[in-house]
């Protein structure tokens, strides 16, 4: 059973759990998204990213965490991120939150994240710093983790990479959660570039 089918409750829960990290991720990822146009969540999970900025349509391979993001009025697709059931040119942005570290081909997923983007259609991705001080303690404690067990964190050079190969530019970060999350109490802040926040957020643009 896949662990976000088995335990997409106890997934959902943790944000309620660590709200100020979820919070502090929510703040940091509304630094990109545009205020107009259609937009889309590769890797739904619950909808707790979509939600917070008016996102209606998702896409998740887990079929239970999709019902949950359904109940929080997303129109979820299920399929992968590597292959989306979408036309060329579809959307104006599309967002991608920890979802990466758990994809099969992540390349090919954002390969087909700039297919359904329209001409100077914007990426948003948030994801875990691999070379961030509490990133390092999280590939530690990994296997520990059913949720991480089997993800591959990446360093963000890496994520710039593969956007450059599949035409995006105009690159901005930033980052946010410095501290271990169990240690949060209150609002990260969050900060231009990257390197020392697990969390970093990836602004991209399709090349016209």
């Amino acid at each position: 059973m896949n662990v976000f089918e088995e335990y997409a409750l106890e997934y959902d829960e943790w944000f309620e759990a660590h709200k100020w990290v979820y919070q502090s991720e929510v703040e940091a990822v509304r630094k990109f998204i545009p205020e107009t146009g259609e937009g889309i969540e590769i890797g739904v999970g619950t909808g707790r990213f979509s939600v917070p900025f008016g996102i209606k349509v998702g896409v998740e391979s887990a079929r239970a965490m999709a019902e949950i993001a359904r109940k929080r009025g997303i129109s979820v697709y299920e399929s992968k991120a590597e292959n989306l059931p979408f036309q060329d040119n579809s959307f104006d942005f599309a967002l991608m939150v920890t979802t990466l570290c758990f994809l099969e081909n992540p390349l090919k997923a954002l390969q087909e994240i700039r297919r359904i983007l329209k001409p100077a259609g914007k990426v948003i991705i948030g994801m875990l710093d691999e070379d961030s001080t509490v990133g390092k303690f999280y590939e530690e404690k990994r296997k520990e983790c059913k949720f991480y067990r089997d993800a591959r964190f990446y360093p963000v050079n890496q994520v710039i990479d593969w956007l450059k190969k599949v035409g995006l530019n105009k690159f901005e970060t930033v980052q946010t959660v410095f501290k271990k999350p169990d240690e949060i109490q209150s609002l990260e802040p969050v900060e231009e570039g990257f390197g020392k926040g697990l969390f970093v957020v990836i602004f991209a643009e399709a090349k016209k």
